[in-house]
């Protein structure tokens, strides 16, 4: 309340000066009558000597005399001023309208701002996101709402669907795995075999809870693609939600297999969820960039990643489908052989590499090698503020990722930025 209070007070105030400043009589100057009269005596003084009326002494005294009256005349006209002001029709119309452009001012806050809402700095915003990520809702919690959702009336008067002979049959053949696994516990193939049945009848529910059995039975011998599938499934079983349980699975799996694709998107896909768009922009441009044009997350990655680079504040081109990787910056052949140049050689050689390095990671991202190169590139340029940023950046993207995030370690230790 108090915000509409000081606006609404602000803006009658700016109103009432555009208002005054409208009504205002400005002083405009009086045209003194005797000045052309002056003017034209001089003219006749000249007239009457070359007539040979009046001679050179009296002219010059004629001259003196009207020029001083004239600059007398000149200082009351100057000095003297009759009040004007704004014309009658137009001070109505300033008048009118400016009870018009404030209504439209708050008319457009009102539309495009965010009444009631204190300013949010970054600071804030990410405390925000770490609460939103830590307390958001557990696996059980999200399956839970989905289920209670209360089905809508036109669904419920459109009828029933005639029953499928081999879903039936399909359905059968789950219950009795089920009974079987239910004395079989550590049966792998059996629980391998009802994740995968489970998940084809759409019973996502069971079917991570089949998957967490087989990665319980294989122990350390569970793959990455095991994790994959177990936070698959509970994702899908949340509608589209990582859960911490998911998040489990998915760092267990980038562990194993820190390149994962799969795990990667769903990384990306939970750092959106929990408040952090400029984390899955990096994920999934860096992702996208290694991506063939085929892979299954490449279109939804596509479809949302502009979206994401514009709420992280980042100018992003979607590159062309198929588009073939931008050149790679200067390689560690290219540093050594820049040293026997001259130095504003091997400056302008470094220089354009490292724009054209600079400007593939920032757009498409790139493997962690190019991170380094970048890095080590900017120090040998001096520029250690350039090569200090991305060495922020590259924490960020590959912190997850402890082999990919040791290889720019290492580079930004030599570049003397690694803190």
């Amino acid at each position: 309340m108090a915000f509409w209070i000081a606006t609404g007070v602000l803006s009658v105030l700016v109103g009432g000066l555009i208002v005054l400043g409208l009504m205002r009589r400005q002083e405009a100057p009086i045209r003194d009558e005797d000045v052309p009269v002056y003017r034209d005596q001089l003219r006749e003084v000249e007239k009457d000597v070359a007539r040979g009326i009046i001679g050179r002494a009296e002219a010059d005294r004629l001259r003196v005399e009207i020029s001083r009256r004239l600059l007398e005349a000149d200082r009351k006209s100057a000095g003297a001023a009759a009040p004007t002001g704004t014309p009658r029709p137009a001070l109505w119309v300033g008048v009118a309208l400016v009870p018009v452009l404030i209504a439209g001012s708050f008319a457009l806050y009102h539309q495009l701002g965010a009444p009631g809402y204190s300013d949010m700095p970054l600071s804030a915003r990410l405390d925000a996101a770490r609460e939103a990520h830590a307390n958001r809702p557990s696996q059980s919690e999200a399956e839970a709402q989905r289920g209670d959702s209360a089905p809508s009336e036109t669904l419920a008067e459109v009828p029933a669907p005639e029953e499928d002979p081999a879903q039936a049959e399909g359905e059968e053949l789950i219950a009795q795995l089920r009974d079987l696994l239910a004395q079989r516990p550590d049966d792998l193939q059996g629980h391998r075999l009802l994740a995968s049945g489970e998940a084809s009848l759409g019973n996502m529910s069971a079917a991570h809870q089949a998957q967490s059995r087989v990665v319980e039975i294989l122990g350390d011998e569970a793959r990455a693609e095991d994790y994959v599938t177990l936070a698959d499934m509970k994702i899908l079983a949340a509608g589209g939600y990582v859960s911490p349980e998911a998040e489990r699975a998915i760092e267990r799996a980038l562990e194993l297999d820190p390149e994962n694709h799969v795990a990667r998107y769903f990384t990306g896909v939970m750092m959106a969820q929990t408040g952090r768009p400029d984390l899955t922009f990096r994920i999934w441009r860096d992702l996208l960039a290694e991506s063939p044009p085929d892979a299954p997350w490449v279109a939804p990655i596509r479809a949302d990643i502009e979206h994401f680079a514009a709420r992280a504040g980042v100018r992003y081109e979607l590159p062309p489908e198929g588009a073939a990787p931008l050149a790679s910056g200067p390689s560690a052949e290219d540093l050594a052989a820049a040293e026997e140049m001259s130095p504003q050689e091997r400056e302008d050689m470094i220089r354009g590499m490292v724009e054209g390095l600079a400007a593939r990671l920032s757009q498409q991202g790139g493997p962690p090698d190019d991170w380094a190169r970048l890095i080590e590139s900017y120090a040998m340029l001096g520029e250690r503020d350039q090569a200090n940023a991305v060495w922020n950046e590259a924490q960020a993207i590959f912190g997850g990722r402890p082999d990919d995030l040791a290889v720019v370690i290492e580079a930004a230790e030599r570049a003397g930025v690694a803190q």
